[in-house]
């Protein structure tokens, strides 16, 4: 407004001098009584959902998780309207409500589940599959399997809806080998949900054919990856394919697909029943709604908690964690969003919220809202190498910089541990895991690469102390920060050397 005011000031010749001091006088009243803080409003806080607004109601498992245990928290209710609503409403309203993807990328939900029905699907005829990825594999990650485990008529209500959405035939719920009870328990409300109609032939009474079936995985932690699920789904190696083709025009089978989160689809029915307005109404603009938050570590209460998004990270650790370990000045730094993104310093989680654009601002990112705390008796060298570790163990192989840079990032990282190192390595092994980076087929060198810049970005003087620690502990009779090649150091001591020494 100000700035059209300036425009049309400058834009108008004829204006006498007179009347453009008037209306720059006014501009400056304008621009001051803006500043004046007595004037502005102050900032909204965001946290502190109500339990009526609670998506998730028994995450405590204060109910059962039958079917009639659902139906009393609000499941199923006026199901068959929504349906009648058909896929073009149940799409809009997704789009409108701002729901961005739950299972780490964030990219916005209704847009996604829009790529299935393009100008002329119905010529292409044939089944069209819903996909919910419940390969929950990611280090700290503890959301999904507490949906499954306690609230499977949202995830099921879910699929029917995002699937009739899409103008799918059915849903695969894609879920890990090791989820025993959660397979279960997700069987069984699979199984009421049948006898009562709700699914398969005619579903909910509304004309429409929609089937949900269970498909439990081997634990490869690649599988989380949407086109390498597909791959094991269809009997295969669980290897990332190549895109495109993208599974919206040749997924599951070879037919239409979408792969989507379980909390993604879970919060769905909440989602077309109480109004996208609602859920838009919380959290910062772009990052709406309401999330599950799943905190481990060295806080007073680990738990999984439901609540607004942009919470703030120092706020949601006080509230419902009984805060760190130690005290807040005990804190050394956090992992906001699952192992994969990268570690945050304690003065940087003083005032960061918990969402999307909020975290990529500070360099790192929401991911699944997975929140590892470590206090400052944390080896914080040791913890990053064990995420080396897992993503060395979990590639697939298939792609160079991936199988080899990875194996390079555990090797380089189990030294570092003991203090074996130089300044000069910091260098090296952060441009390796540039060569990481963005060379991938999926996002498994991503998230291997990502850790470790993270922990030179924030940690590099703790690196250093160890390396000088260990050349003062070993001496530093030649190259390497006092280590021999091919010696074999424990507890900071040589405990053997396969390096002949001349005498």
């Amino acid at each position: 407004m100000i700035q059209n005011s300036i425009a049309k000031s400058f834009a108008l010749k004829s204006t006498s001098s007179t009347s453009l001091k008037c209306s720059i006088n006014t501009i400056r009243t304008l621009a001051t009584a803006a500043g004046d803080p007595s004037q502005t409003p102050p900032p909204r806080q965001y946290g502190d959902l109500k339990d009526s607004d609670r998506i998730f109601q028994n995450i405590y498992s204060n109910y059962g998780a039958d079917l009639k245990s659902a139906m009393k928290m609000g499941d199923w209710y006026k199901t068959k309207e929504i349906i009648l609503k058909g896929d073009a409403w149940i799409i809009d309203n997704m789009k409108r409500s701002g729901l961005r993807g739950r299972g780490g990328a964030g990219f916005p939900s209704g847009l996604k589940w829009s790529f299935m029905n393009p100008p002329g699907w119905e010529k292409n005829v044939g089944p069209r599959y819903l996909v919910v990825n419940a390969d929950e594999g990611e280090p700290g990650t503890c959301k999904d399997r507490e949906i499954m485990r306690k609230d499977p008529h949202k995830l099921i209500e879910g699929c029917l809806l995002a699937g009739r959405g899409m103008n799918a035939n059915a849903a695969y719920i894609y879920i890990r080998g090791e989820f025993y009870n959660e397979a279960c328990a997700l069987q069984n409300a699979i199984n009421e949900a049948y006898k009562a109609g709700f699914i398969g032939k005619n579903a909910c009474g509304s004309g429409y054919d929609f089937d949900v079936y269970v498909h439990r995985g081997m634990g490869a932690y690649v599988c989380g990856e949407e086109t390498a699920l597909i791959e094991s789904l269809e009997g295969k190696a669980g290897k990332p394919r190549l895109k495109p083709p993208f599974p919206a025009g040749v997924g599951l089978f070879g037919r239409p697909s979408t792969v989507a989160n379980v909390e993604t689809v879970a919060v769905a029915p909440t989602i077309l029943r109480r109004g996208p307005e609602w859920f838009e109404s919380f959290g910062r603009p772009r990052n709406s709604g309401i999330k599950l938050y799943g905190i481990s570590g060295h806080v007073n209460n680990p738990c999984v908690v439901e609540e607004e998004m942009s919470i703030p990270l120092k706020y949601l650790l006080e509230k419902h964690c009984g805060g760190i370990k130690g005290g807040w000045d005990n804190l050394l730094g956090i992992i906001p969003g699952g192992s994969s993104v990268p570690i945050l310093p304690k003065h940087v989680c003083e005032d960061v919220l918990m969402d999307y654009d909020a975290l990529k601002d500070v360099g790192s990112g929401l991911g699944t809202a997975a929140v590892i705390v470590m206090n400052k008796q944390t080896d914080v060298v040791r913890a990053i190498q064990r995420l080396s570790a897992f993503y060395k163990h979990e590639s697939c192989g298939q792609c160079t910089p991936c199988r080899e840079g990875t194996t390079w990032l555990d090797k380089m990282m189990r030294r570092f541990v003991n203090g074996q190192g130089s300044e000069r390595e910091i260098d090296m092994i952060w441009e390796l895991s540039k060569e990481i980076e963005g060379h991938t087929i999926c996002a498994l060198g991503d998230a291997a690469a990502w850790p470790v810049q993270g922990l030179i970005r924030q940690f590099k003087p703790e690196m250093i102390a160890k390396f000088k620690k260990f050349e003062e502990n070993i001496g530093s009779s030649v190259s390497y920060g006092g280590w021999e090649p091919g010696s074999d150091v424990r507890n900071g001591k040589v405990v053997g050397s396969h390096v002949p020494h001349e005498h």
